[in-house]
């Protein structure tokens, strides 16, 4: 089951990380802040034992964002272009690291992102919103 979670979770990021800075998507405040809550609660979740992703939440949340994009005058085709885009995913990554390292954990050091992810999960943040402990 966690491999299927796993894998879902992981898919869902990969069609939307590149979403965020396509064309003039870059300019979505909003719908760049929702992905980098995903692309934060992604990370949290893939090196944290104790920590699994809220995927219905997820998902939903990814839809609503889709949803707006397409509300604002953005294609299906426009967005999904940059579906694959490596270098807007890397962005996304690198401001999910900075991210990260301001929390005083590190992006693949599992220990620190659980006491990240168990912290945003108390506080109740957009990114705890999205993760759940075991």
């Amino acid at each position: 089951m966690r491999m299927i979670l796993s894998f879902s979770f992981t898919l869902l990021m990969s069609g939307t990380a590149a979403i965020a800075s396509a064309g003039s998507l870059a300019q979505e405040t909003e719908i760049n802040q929702g992905l980098f809550h995903i692309s934060v609660a992604d990370e949290i979740r893939k090196r944290c034992d104790v920590i699994s992703p809220r995927l219905f939440i997820a998902i939903t949340y990814m839809e609503s964002l889709k949803k707006e994009a397409l509300r604002r005058g953005y294609s299906d085709a426009e967005i999904d272009r940059y579906v694959h885009d490596k270098t807007e995913k890397a962005k996304m990554r690198a401001r999910s690291d900075a991210y990260i390292r301001e929390q005083g954990a590190e992006p693949n050091d599992g220990p620190s992102l659980c006491i990240l992810g168990l912290r945003e999960i108390e506080m109740k943040s957009p990114i705890g919103a999205l993760l759940k402990a075991r």
